[in-house]
């Protein structure tokens, strides 16, 4: 079976008294979710914006990656607590190894 979509993610950061704070917004057909992530820069270092976007880009990337990993996790409890389906298993990793 072919299986084929597009997802459209979009990344903004804003930087304000040293804080960045980035947001990505994933749109998928199913839904639509948004990741957060922060980074502070301590007064003592040196002012390189792009440090700062790049951890606060990388944590809001992870932020998502942990809520889509969540959603799966329950969709495929909610498979398995329905009973033996048409699916071989083979390929889907048990709720445990997610």
């Amino acid at each position: 079976m072919t299986h084929t979509v597009k997802w459209n993610v979009g990344l903004q950061l804003f930087e304000e008294a040293g804080t960045t704070t980035a947001r990505v917004v994933l749109d998928t057909a199913a839904g639509r979710f948004t990741g957060h992530g922060d980074a502070h820069r301590n007064p003592a270092d040196p002012d390189v914006p792009e440090i700062g976007d790049e951890l606060a880009a990388g944590r809001a990337l992870d932020d998502l990656g942990r809520q889509l990993v969540d959603v799966a996790r329950r969709d495929v409890e909610a498979i398995e607590a329905t009973g033996p389906s048409a699916r071989s298993g083979d390929g889907w990793p048990s709720p445990d190894r997610m």
